[in-house]
């Protein structure tokens, strides 16, 4: 069993290296808790993974809360869970900060380009990877058609898609026999405690921002907080909804704004979701300078992570039950193959902004489809992205060296 210091200083280099997404994180988190130190079985770990990819929000973070849970209690939860997501939240406020103060000079406009070009080939990689595992049959496919028309074509809200998508996994699963599978038995005193506890330090600073008057604050906490509600099937499918909101919808970020959140959140240590610290940060500092930039950045941070403490505290227990349900995972399926059509999404919505220095939306009834406009094609943005696909593809560099090669190159073309 291992020590709370045991487990603060594995989980404290964890967060220092995760770096390259949920899979290669969820590797790490292998590698290190299932391989080296033997603290869990090989069963336990890929069940507690087929937990975590049940609920809302980034499931590598949950699962590295769940596995300090699972060692050491709530204490040995929140210092795994902190652990995996401070050092890359320290990290993104350093940037954040410094791409509100110079973001608008020449130089970093061309050493971000090269970064948003990297930011559409893994996108477009994840897109492959992931569908290579959802497309095996073709009610998949038919859901993952249908949930990209209805954000691409249609414009729809991001959790109604994932609600129908859920319902009609739901549905289309039989009613199986009734199974007697036994909760993990937890303390009363902690089952007594957990929702309300966890529930009241969710909601206290949305609660105080609005006592106070900081209607932007209030706002944001309410945004990400439906955002941690709603946000399964990963971080690029949570993303395809925050641009539509955030870009879209209320006009905090533009477009080059948001690929360059998700260009820097990918050279960062700790989960991909803390591109929306990143967003938030800018919508504050937009606002009302670094001060506001800061307390806009906390807010992201709490209201994105404190619900995931509180799935972990309150369903962990209840694991095996859970995943004993067929209905629930015929509906984590239909909700998967969802996901693949938001990625295709989320990859062309990218892909049109770098790629195109313009874009015209045609109306066609109910239909508006974002179009390129063609003679606005940016060939240095297409040569720079073949080459990221190029590196990560078949000649299988990582991603830390793609991005620096990328942002290498589209700097030196820019100052020379």
């Amino acid at each position: 069993m291992a020590s709370l210091s045991q487990l603060f200083l594995t989980f404290l280099r964890i967060g220092l290296l995760s770096f390259g997404g949920p899979a290669a994180q969820i590797a790490l988190l292998h590698r290190e808790i299932v391989e080296e130190r033997q603290w869990l079985t090989e069963r336990q770990y890929l069940r507690a993974l087929s937990f975590c990819m049940l609920l809302p929000g980034p499931e590598a973070m949950q699962l590295a809360t769940w596995v300090g849970w699972r060692l050491r209690g709530t204490a040995g939860g929140l210092i795994s869970g902190g652990l995996f997501v401070l050092p890359g939240a320290l990290v993104i406020a350093a940037l954040a900060l410094a791409y509100a103060s110079y973001g608008a000079r020449p130089e970093v406009a061309g050493l971000m380009l090269g970064v948003k070009a990297t930011v559409i080939a893994l996108v477009a990689q994840a897109l492959l990877k992931l569908g290579r595992k959802v497309l095996a049959r073709p009610s998949a496919l038919l859901i993952s058609i249908a949930a990209f028309a209805a954000l691409y074509v249609l414009h729809l809200p991001f959790p109604l898609v994932i609600a129908c998508a859920a319902l009609v996994g739901w549905l289309g699963q039989p009613a199986p026999a009734a199974q007697e599978v036994q909760p993990v038995p937890a303390p009363v005193t902690e089952r007594l405690w957990v929702w309300p506890l966890w529930v009241t330090l969710w909601f206290a600073p949305m609660v105080a921002a609005g006592l106070a008057g900081q209607t932007l604050l209030y706002d944001i906490g309410m945004l990400f907080s439906k955002l941690a509600v709603f946000s399964f099937g990963g971080a690029y499918a949570v993303l395809a909804w925050l641009a539509q909101e955030a870009v879209t919808a209320r006009g905090w970020l533009d477009p080059a704004q948001m690929a360059d959140a998700l260009g820097l959140a990918e050279t960062t240590p700790g989960p991909l979701i803390l591109v929306t610290q990143f967003v938030g940060m800018i919508t504050g500092f937009a606002a009302g300078g670094w001060q506001m930039a800061l307390a806009a950045g906390a807010m992201v941070l709490w209201v994105t992570f404190i619900p995931c403490f509180l799935w972990i505290f309150a369903f962990a227990p209840h694991l095996e039950r859970l995943l004993a349900r067929p209905r629930l995972q015929a509906a984590l399926e239909a909700i998967t193959a969802a996901v693949l059509g938001v990625v295709a999404n989320l990859a062309l919505w990218f892909a049109l902004h770098v790629l195109f220095a313009q874009t015209w939306l045609p109306k066609l009834g109910p239909l508006a489809p974002e179009l390129p406009v063609l003679s606005s094609l940016q060939p240095g943005a297409l040569a720079l992205t073949l080459l990221a696909a190029l590196l990560l593809g078949p000649l299988r560099r990582s991603v830390p060296l793609t991005l620096a090669v990328t942002a290498f190159i589209s700097y030196a073309l820019t100052i020379y």
